[in-house]
């Protein structure tokens, strides 16, 4: 028998002739849309790659796509589908400009994307899955909710002439319900765990070992901690009294959440709410706080505490406030700051350099992983004064001080990680999947997740080419050890969950999507920034005509006088906050004759804001502005209602339609007002007073100081101001 996989559309001697993933690959022919569960090392990627190869074999003129989560995930996949098939390969994702994507989409045969490209490119009518013939959907756990890959499951059942689809997971998640809808969501109709003790795995699989280093708080943390539960009790006391919480003992972060929707669930259903649940949501508020510094003091150290009572102080919020004048609380600030001075670490780290010393005499490879980017910069900066040769690494969002990494700094740490110029990677969650991470020798949880698909996703990142290690840093007597023993918990229940026969019980129900014929098909122009909203995948399904494009005012255009204005409940609220809400009305009603609002959702008043407030806000659009406002209760409903204004404007007959991509120019008026307006301590109602009583701008700027006084709102240090500005002679630099 040959070492090598032989096949006309494969490279000779590129894919090793492993007997089980040959038979996987055999048997998602045989059997149709599967999910094969199998952990990273056993090579997922090298089944879909033996499964394309047949499908392209079968179906000649046909193409595979293959999904990934992440844009460096779908070029890693590119690479290797390259170097194994002999048929033209490409990688799509959001970096390529859509009419090269068009391109790449029709030269190639495997496409590699991102889903929200090719969302985005099916909506927008560039191309088809009709071809397919196979759609592989790699890290498929993710396939729930308003994610993509649902949408393209979906799609690609209905217009698919060929259809197969290949689920690749290391955990699909250890409920029950979620493990199901992943199944109907992908049309699974068997599903395929592989583990390391199968008789056939053995041989091509290494044996993690786990270690657990467990270590006792200090007795400067102890302190901390006692007077954080002391702050913590007296408002879960309150809280139990006003019967906002049934329970003072092991309240989680969740429950403070969950009981925090009620009450304002309860103030929105009030037009005087009371008292006591506006005093509620303030307490509430704080025991998060005081939850998430017991988090930090007990999992992550001393440093990360500080900076986070550092953000707190600067807080304008009442909760905030009333936290940072509680005596036991301020007595746990002052400990913090005072055990950060001293040089008081948590003894995680401690443990962790000593780990890393150990190990690095070996010149092994390591990942260090913590969910807190400030503790990655914490460990990173011990390595530094430790002399480990170690490299930071996390995502692209931005914080306070510190730039996010860009794709190309993540590809170039990574390859400076796998030539050994770095022998520690300290890592966030980004390094858990969508990475091309090289395996490595030893795996270190600064803390534990309670996350079962994370657990086994970071332990995934060793033991692929020889023996692996993880060692888990666990404080005793904290939250640390419920979250390991939670994941764990959840990992046996997945693997229960998926011993089952799953093939009996999902029902695979048929795709029902109704589309109106071209002729009916209306033409509706969405802003670039509402792609991702799920409202222009729902259009789309409905048999709208969607144009991608980028719209200067609103955020959906039905015609030339129509447009939509999209807003969810928390948008609309943080509107109001921000005062977006009045500048975006006013633009409205400027450049379109019968503008519309829709408001998604129905928890318009569990913002945070006062009912009032925002009753006082629909009634200045209704009333001030003249906008109607139209209620929706999902992206699905808002589609629905947006398919339906596109309908009456059709009906009118057929006529071009001229988005509004820039601002209307400034009329005279408002060019007039512009300029008064920049007056000091004028603004836009005393400006046009001004104007009426001048009757020009070289009126106002010849007016002297007693006549501005005459004008209603101008008193005489503000004309005084006026006139400063105005005769002052400019200096210059």
């Amino acid at each position: 028998m040959s070492k090598w996989i032989e096949h006309p559309l494969i490279y000779p001697e590129k894919i090793e002739a492993r007997l089980y993933q040959q038979v996987l690959a055999a048997d998602v022919l045989r059997k149709g849309n599967t999910m094969i569960v199998a952990p990273t090392a056993l090579g997922k990627t090298i089944i879909a790659a033996l499964v394309a190869a047949e499908r392209l074999k079968d179906f000649p003129n046909s193409k595979v796509l293959v999904v990934a989560p992440s844009k460096p995930l779908a070029v890693q996949h590119e690479e290797s589908f390259h170097q194994f098939l002999k048929v033209p390969t490409t990688v799509l994702t959001g970096a390529v400009n859509p009419v090269e994507r068009s391109k790449r989409w029709d030269e190639a045969q495997v496409i590699l994307a991102t889903p929200q490209t090719i969302e985005s490119d099916l909506i927008g009518g560039r191309y088809s899955l009709d071809g397919v013939s196979l759609l592989v959907f790699d890290e498929c756990h993710r396939s729930t909710g308003s994610y993509a890959y649902v949408f393209l499951a979906n799609n690609y059942q209905t217009t698919a002439k060929n259809p197969l689809i290949l689920g690749l997971t290391a955990s699909p998640g250890g409920d029950e319900e979620k493990i199901k809808a992943v199944c109907k969501n992908l049309f699974i109709q068997d599903v395929v765990v592989k583990n390391e003790g199968d008789q056939d795995v053995k041989p091509y699989f290494n044996p993690i070992e786990v270690d657990w280093v467990r270590v006792d708080l200090t007795p400067e943390q102890k302190a901390i901690k006692s007077h954080l539960e002391a702050a913590l009790k007296g408002r879960l006391k309150g809280l139990k009294k006003m019967g906002v919480i049934r329970s003072i003992s092991q309240i989680s972060k969740r429950d403070i959440l969950k009981a925090r929707n009620r009450v304002q669930n309860r103030i929105s259903r009030s037009t005087q709410p009371p008292r006591n649940c506006l005093i509620a949501i303030s307490i509430l508020t704080a025991v998060f706080s005081i939850l998430h510094s017991l988090e930090l003091l007990e999992t992550q150290g001393i440093r990360n505490l500080n900076g986070y009572f550092q953000r707190l102080g600067k807080k304008n919020t009442k909760a905030a406030k009333g936290l940072l004048k509680d005596g036991e609380f301020k007595i746990a600030v002052y400990l913090t700051k005072k055990a950060l001075e001293e040089g008081i670490e948590h003894p995680k780290m401690q443990e962790l350099m000593k780990i890393l010393k150990e190990e690095l005499q070996e010149d092994r490879q390591i990942i260090v992983f913590s969910q807190y980017r400030d503790t990655v910069n914490e460990i990173y900066n011990k390595c530094q004064e430790e002399g480990v040769k170690a490299v930071k690494f996390f995502g692209q969002a931005s914080r306070e001080k510190e730039k996010g990494l860009s794709q190309k700094e993540q590809k170039e740490i990574i390859k400076a990680f796998r030539m050994k110029t770095y022998q520690v990677l300290v890592s966030t969650s980004v390094a858990e999947e969508g990475i091309d991470i090289p395996s490595v020798d030893l795996v270190i949880l600064y803390e534990p997740v309670p996350s079962e698909i994370r657990m086994i996703q970071r332990r995934g990142r060793t033991g692929r080419k020889s023996k692996g290690r993880m060692i888990i840093l666990i404080t005793k007597g904290t939250r640390d050890e419920s979250y390991y023993y939670s994941s764990q918990y959840k990992e046996r229940r997945m693997k229960n969950q998926l011993s089952q026969d799953y093939e009996k019980k999902v029902e695979i129900a048929p795709v029902q999507v109704k589309l109106v014929s071209g002729a009916e098909k209306p033409t509706v122009y969405v802003d670039h920034r509402e792609a991702k909203s799920g409202v222009a995948r729902e259009l789309h399904n409905l048999g709208v005509k969607v144009v991608t494009t980028s719209l200067s005012v609103a955020d959906y255009q039905v015609g030339n006088e129509v447009a939509v204005e999209r807003k969810s409940t928390r948008d609309f609220v943080g509107s109001i906050i921000d005062k977006r809400l009045h500048k975006q009305a006013k633009d409205l009603v400027e450049n379109f004759q019968r503008p519309v609002i829709i408001l998604e959702g129905d928890d318009l008043y569990s913002g945070g804001l006062h009912p009032n407030a925002v009753r006082g806000a629909l009634a200045s659009l209704a009333v001030d502005f003249g906008l109607p406002i139209i209620p929706t209760r999902s992206p699905t409903d808002t589609a629905a209602m947006i398919q339906r204004l596109a309908m009456r404007e059709m009906e009118k007959g057929p006529r071009a339609i001229q988005t509004r991509t820039e601002r209307k120019p400034l009329s005279l008026e408002e060019q007039q007002l512009f300029i008064v307006e920049s007056l000091p301590q004028v603004g836009p109602v005393t400006a046009r007073k001004l104007l009426e009583e001048f009757g020009s701008v070289e009126g106002v700027v010849g007016a002297s100081l007693k006549d501005l006084q005459k004008v209603e709102g101008i008193g005489k240090k503000i004309a005084q101001n006026i006139r400063k500005v105005l005769k002052s002679v400019y200096k210059g630099q």
